[in-house]
């Protein structure tokens, strides 16, 4: 896999996959020319985990009809800034079996999301997951621990 980031102006870049996919990033305090470069690694965790939940719901035959991943971060207030605390929300919609859901978020997290594995090594990470028309799910965890708060 490989990537490109030219630099335009000020702190603006244009990069570019290896499958010629272009996004324009902006890492100045507006963020006007495009997501910072920590905004883009949150946006790739709620895609990475999306993929991996509806793929296998999909593959469970559950009658899944949305899915929405929300990233909340926190940052280390000092450089590097990595992130410290995540809390990720998944909404599904669907006639969904709740263990169905708990089940392939668990999957997502433990074995399929490389983004979700990268991220733990510096931040906690939180899941929560919402039911369509029910309540919050009491299903609610913390994974990953910055490196001062492991054994």
């Amino acid at each position: 896999m490989r990537a490109t980031s030219t630099w335009q102006e000020e702190q603006r870049f244009e990069t570019v996959s290896e499958s010629g996919h272009r996004v324009a990033m902006d890492a100045g305090p507006e963020h006007a020319g495009g997501p910072s470069p920590m905004e883009t690694v949150l946006m790739a965790l709620c895609a990475c985990t999306s993929v991996d939940v509806a793929s296998i719901l999909r593959k469970k035959r559950e009658p899944l009809t949305g899915l929405t991943v929300t990233a909340e971060a926190e940052q280390a207030e000092t450089p590097p800034r990595v992130f410290t605390r995540i809390r990720l929300t998944y909404r599904v919609a669907g006639e969904v079996s709740p263990k169905a859901v708990a089940d392939a978020v668990a999957l997502s997290e433990k074995k399929y999301c490389s983004v979700s594995r990268m991220l733990e090594k510096t931040a906690a990470i939180e899941i929560s997951i919402e039911l369509a028309g029910a309540p919050p799910a009491a299903e609610s965890k913390a994974t990953g621990a910055a490196p001062e708060e492991r054994p």
